[in-house]
């Protein structure tokens, strides 16, 4: 077994990302063990080849609370793009065995919150608790153009848009409105997608959605969930969407999953995009208890289901 060239370890007060920083960038394997404890820190990593290890999702914790809605000193408004607790920016980056928290507040105060902003071909994320309301989950890149002016102001607004490839393992991700998005080709495994209700005002009628993919044109994959289950946490029964279209291009595929009952019958929402029927794809297989009433959606062939494997999505590129 080789050994890394560079392993530290961080304890609570001091600063993740300093630390990261203080390795040298030469390409050989850094791994970072953060001790147990509750780090109040905006995290960013810019360093390729590089694990970092908590002690469990219930030990080792990374919390900010950046929201979309706040008013920054120049008078602009903070935006999405620029509310993320742990930023990553580099290729082959692992993250597992923490919690990473935007402890937002309620969203129709905060607006959308990322916790994890993934951003980096071969990003791995295991065993991890990433919790927010809306907007959870931002798996790089973004899409080609913004719809309003001023939507992607943020760390990567004007970067190229570059393909890359991510994994989730084992991971629980918590959020309400559109919780998992972006254009990655991303594989989740035996995840837990957990929908919660991030109002402060429940007095108007709930609807979530769990994910809202920007798959960019041509690109093979964009999510595939294998073996997760799709939970709710005191939200109402059918209440819940598997997925929405972010771009017109969304590509979306559930493998073997579990569905508990605030996932509403129609499954899937087009979010009025009539050209999305034409260019992009929502896949469920086998079978499940709504496939007979699911919108927007197809069911997989046996055939077509076993071409979407793991390997396939890493290899894809």
């Amino acid at each position: 077994m080789n050994l890394p060239k560079y392993e530290l370890t961080v304890h609570p007060g001091e600063s993740v990302t300093s630390i990261v920083q203080s390795i040298p960038d030469d390409g050989e394997e850094a791994v970072v063990h953060l001790c147990a404890g509750t780090y109040h820190e905006k995290v960013e990593i810019f360093r390729p080849h590089t694990v970092l290890e908590g002690c469990g999702r219930e030990h080792t914790i990374i919390a900010w609370n950046d929201r979309a809605s706040d008013i920054l000193e120049d008078g602009t408004r903070r935006g999405t793009f620029r509310t993320a607790t742990f930023r990553t920016d580099a290729d082959y980056i692992t993250i597992r065995n923490m919690t990473i928290r935007n402890d937002c507040g309620p969203r129709e105060e905060a607006g959308q919150c990322i916790a994890l902003y993934a951003d980096g071909d071969f990003l791995t994320c295991e065993d991890c608790s990433l919790i927010s309301c809306q907007d959870t989950l931002f798996t790089a890149p973004l899409p080609p153009t913004e719809v309003i002016k001023g939507g992607f102001t943020g760390p990567k607004q004007y970067a190229p848009r570059k393909p890359q490839r991510h994994v989730y393992r084992r991971d629980r991700i918590y959020g309400d409105i559109d919780f998992i998005f972006g254009g990655a080709a991303a594989w989740f495994e035996e995840c837990d997608i957990i929908s919660i209700d991030g109002r402060r005002c429940r007095e108007t009628p709930y609807t979530g959605y769990c994910t809202a993919a920007s798959t960019p044109e041509g690109q093979a994959f964009g999510y595939v969930f294998h073996q997760c289950r799709f939970l709710g946490e005191n939200v109402p029964e059918g209440s819940v969407f598997l997925g929405r279209p972010w771009r017109s291009f969304a590509k979306t595929i559930m493998l073997d999953c579990f569905y508990d009952r605030h996932i509403c019958s129609e499954a899937f929402h087009d979010w009025d995009k009539e050209d999305f029927h034409g260019h992009g794809l929502y896949g469920v297989f086998p079978e499940t208890v709504f496939s007979a009433t699911m919108k927007n959606a197809c069911l997989l062939t046996e055939a077509e289901a076993a071409k979407i494997t793991e390997n396939a999505l890493l290899s894809s590129m």
